[in-house]
């Protein structure tokens, strides 16, 4: 097994005559050395150190980051690593972006595509112990995942894990009412859910987040809005299934982040509930989405042309969304982890959201409309 680490920095911070003593990752001593210095003071003579899995990249390629941001200002962790895929591209967001904004934490690096790996060697790599866990990683009890799992239980005596899941293992039924909560029928042989399975057969303080649909600054998947703006800037129609009113959760990542970060306000609350939608409150209409696109793009609002479709005409994998309802929203984790509620609006995040777009080539890149063009001759047959 090849594994490597890899930090940024690492030094030991000078306290005063205090017994309480804090490690952070910094190369950039000053800084980190006020942060350390904070934190220690706030510790209560004890070490909180928190550990992030994170993903080589997609739809969750965000959120270890803006984890890792929202943590750095709580004084309950006084340490914070991330454990990074070595898959992962450094020359795209948000990896580049670890060094020069998160300089205060310890990134090392594995493969963690390795089904060989194992408890014994993943605490060897760490050289450390970390009472809070967050796996934005696993997709499965096995390989890695099931070593995270394995090492926080013997090892690590983790006082919360937190594991990222998916909302998009709900499975609901005729009788399911929207927004889905947390006990709506879920696929049971998804990997999420044998994940979920396995960290509670084997006692761990499982709390699981289940999220949607993200965008954020230093995302590096875009689909789901660059549909819309791939058709609005080419005066092209929006196929939409059904009558354009269903909902979705289209959240910001760094929403998301405080969502997840939401465990350190109740931990007891948290394990005791242990599933959580994780998304906006802010939801949106599909068209509606178009419109607050358009408006993004300077483009008048009756100039965005809407084909309403039959939902099986357009085939898996074209519009971005479920054709009918499908959408969560955060009322639980508000109860019971006192969550204020989303600092992002989806209108308001979208004219950055399209400089993005216009930089990384959006206007000029080729779109493959082909299906569509075949539903929309076919629908006036």
């Amino acid at each position: 097994m090849m594994m490597k680490a890899i930090c940024f920095a690492a030094f030991l911070a000078v306290l005063s005559t205090t017994t309480t003593n804090a490690f952070v990752a910094n190369n950039r001593l000053s800084t980190a050395a006020t942060k350390a210095a904070t934190r220690s003071s706030l510790s209560s003579l004890h070490m909180s150190a928190a550990l992030i899995v994170q993903n080589k990249g997609g739809g969750h390629g965000e959120l270890g980051f803006q984890l890792a941001k929202n943590l750095s200002n709580n004084p309950k962790i006084t340490s914070i690593t991330i454990l990074q895929d070595d898959a992962c591209d450094d020359t795209k967001e948000p990896f580049k972006s670890y060094a020069s904004d998160i300089p205060n934490v310890l990134v090392i690096k594995a493969n963690l595509s390795d089904e060989s790996m194992t408890a014994e060697s993943l605490n060897s790599l760490l050289g450390s112990s970390f009472e809070y866990v967050w796996d934005n990683a696993s997709k499965k009890p096995e390989g890695s995942g099931k070593a995270i799992c394995d090492a926080a239980k013997s090892y690590w005596n983790t006082k919360v894990f937190t594991y990222v899941s998916s909302a998009g293992m709900y499975q609901p039924t005729a009788d399911t009412t929207f927004p889905m909560a947390e006990t709506t029928p879920i696929k049971e042989t998804a990997g999420q859910a044998l994940f979920d399975k396995y960290a509670v057969d084997i006692g761990l303080p499982l709390v699981s987040f289940r999220p949607q649909y993200i965008y954020g600054p230093k995302a590096n998947k875009y689909d789901y809005i660059d549909w819309y703006f791939d058709r609005i800037v080419r005066d092209l129609p929006l196929l939409i299934p059904g009558d354009g009113s269903q909902k979705v959760s289209l959240t910001n990542s760094e929403d998301v982040a405080s969502i997840l970060a939401s465990v350190l306000n109740n931990e007891e609350a948290a394990i005791e509930q242990r599933y959580f939608n994780c998304g906006t409150d802010d939801l949106v209409g599909y068209d509606e989405v178009g419109l607050l696109c358009a408006d993004a793009a300077g483009v008048d609002r009756s100039k965005v042309k809407f084909e309403h479709i039959d939902a099986d005409a357009y085939g898996k994998g074209k519009f971005p969304f479920r054709p009918s309802d499908f959408y969560v929203a955060p009322d639980m984790v508000k109860e019971k982890l006192g969550w204020v509620g989303s600092v992002h609006k989806l209108k308001d995040d979208l004219s950055s959201y399209y400089d993005g777009y216009k930089a990384r080539g959006g206007l000029d890149r080729k779109v493959d409309v082909m299906k569509d063009y075949e539903i929309v001759v076919a629908s006036k047959l």
